[in-house]
């Protein structure tokens, strides 16, 4: 607006005074338009958690090459996925923590270029073990480099409209990056299932080299005289879960030693209950309790545990069905599932427009409430389904994906200040690496059991189907009591 012709002449000019808004009358909303260094920033940091969702995907279709190449027996090759969820899931809060006291765009760097390095070596192997190491030290660099991209996105873009748009195309991204991997893996084990791991390579390297002059420097807050870093909390926490992680892998493993699984659980407990006492004395603690105290925060980790058990539980239960029941090929159930990675396209358009309206809670229950009728859908599944009787519980799974998965991101991270949004980054982190072994662990379980006990293996699968019901189910009821205390409190 033009200034009032009212404003007095004098020498001096005076600047008009800015309109009042009437009382009860909402100011003009920000935008949540990107400029476009934000945007190049923001495609970089979406390109990373894509090369981790494709790099994931990707494996999990290339399994029976590399064990009929390598000539790796079937415990052997389940440590393939094993060492990754490992190195990501035990050392996720430490690189949380590493990006908030070190620098986040640092951090980032380092850890995209040991990514690159270590998958080329899992290309390049011809052992078991090399193999193994690697896929060990790509999730190690996951759990240091997510985190720190995710925290990168929190305090690069104000908390707001702009950030929550940053987030669910985040989000969408890293789940286009897991649908979209199916696919390609076929089409690259086809060729060679080393080509499952030079392709992450070649786009690695491309981000590698974007992100260096497009990321904003950060600086790590100063550290008061005599503070150092908290190693025995970072001890503590690295050994219970990789305790914790390990013993949940293995109770999905069909010849596990019940002692040695129940050990490991006791062993991840009492490290953990060590590494609160150390934090309750830690003059710089690796996680501040405090932050935990947070109840929409809490609910937002529990609600991510759930969900991404559910959905990895039910995505691996159905590949299972595909290819060991109906005899699909790799690239047929990649296609199958491909209706899933709607959420691709969904996440950034469909999601903000709800999330603007009905906010972030509500959005988050409608997707639990839909992931919950999408998976029962499939429950009745037979030997006689086409596709396009599972095609409704495909797309209904990718809108269901793209509704929560976002806003639990933003749940998580809302309301943290900056010097821990890399902290809650990797507490999230942790909270959907450790649901999606809980999930996958639960329905092999449940799937073993029900064919142990005299059912035939569809009868199996049925089986395994409920847990993801039960887990989305169980997040909703807990969503919707966090919507419920907010009416409350309100």
């Amino acid at each position: 607006m033009s200034a009032s012709s009212a404003v007095p002449k004098t020498s001096t000019p005076v600047p008009a005074p800015a309109p009042v808004p009437a009382p009860g009358a909402a100011g003009p909303p920000p935008s949540a338009r990107l400029t476009g260094r934000e945007t190049a920033v923001l495609l970089v940091l979406c390109g990373a958690i894509f090369l981790e969702g494709v790099d994931v995907a990707m494996l999990n279709v290339a399994l029976p090459s590399i064990r009929a190449d390598l000539g790796m027996g079937t415990g052997s090759l389940s440590w393939v996925l094993s060492a990754y969820m490992l190195g990501y899931g035990g050392f996720m809060l430490l690189g949380g923590r590493t990006a908030d006291l070190l620098g986040r765009r640092r951090t980032f760097l380092f850890w995209l270029t040991v990514f690159v390095l270590f998958s080329g070596l899992g290309g390049l192997a011809g052992a078991p073990w090399v193999l193994i190491l690697a896929r060990f030290a790509t999730g190690l660099a996951a759990a240091f480099m997510t985190p720190a991209g995710l925290a990168i996105i929190t305090t690069a873009f104000a908390e707001g409209p702009r950030r929550n748009r940053a987030l669910l195309l985040y989000a969408g991204t890293a789940a286009a990056g897991f649908s979209l991997g199916l696919v390609a893996g076929g089409l690259l084990t086809a060729i060679s299932w080393r080509w499952v791991f030079f392709a992450p390579v070649l786009l690695a390297g491309g981000l590698l080299i974007a992100a260096l002059p497009l990321l904003p420097r950060d600086r790590p807050p100063a550290r008061r005289p005599g503070e150092r870093f908290d190693l025995a909390g970072a001890a503590t926490a690295t050994g219970a879960m990789l305790l914790l992680v390990h013993a949940v892998v293995r109770t999905g493993e069909p010849d596990a030693a019940a002692v040695l699984t129940l050990a490991e659980l006791a062993g991840g407990l009492a490290l953990l209950a060590a590494f609160v006492a150390v934090e309750r004395r830690s003059a710089a603690p690796l996680v501040r309790l405090g932050l935990l105290r947070s109840g929409p925060l809490l609910r937002a980790n529990l609600g991510a545990l759930l969900f991404a058990g559910s959905f990895f539980g039910f995505q691996f239960t159905a590949t299972l069905y595909l290819q060991d029941l109906r005899g699909w090929t790799p690239l047929q159930t990649g296609l199958a599932l491909l209706a899933i990675g709607a959420d691709a396209v969904l996440a950034p358009t469909l999601t903000p427009r709800l999330v603007e309206r009905f906010g972030t809670v509500r959005v988050i229950l409608g997707g639990f409430v839909l992931a919950a009728v999408s998976y029962a859908l499939f429950l009745p599944v037979g030997m006689d389904w086409s596709y396009p009787m599972m095609f409704p519980t495909m797309i209904l799974t990718g809108l269901a994906f793209a509704l929560a998965y976002g806003p639990l991101t933003i749940a998580a991270t809302d309301g943290v200040a900056e010097e821990e949004q890399g902290l809650a980054g990797g507490l999230l982190n942790t909270a959907f690496q450790f649901g999606a072994a809980l999930g996958l662990s639960a329905v092999t379980t449940v799937h073993l059991a029900a064919v142990g006990s005299g059912s035939s293996g569809l009868d199996g699968f049925r089986a395994a189907l409920a847990v993801p019901v039960a887990a989305v189910t169980l997040g909703a009821l807990i969503t919707a009591l966090g919507l419920r205390r907010r009416r409350t409190a309100s």
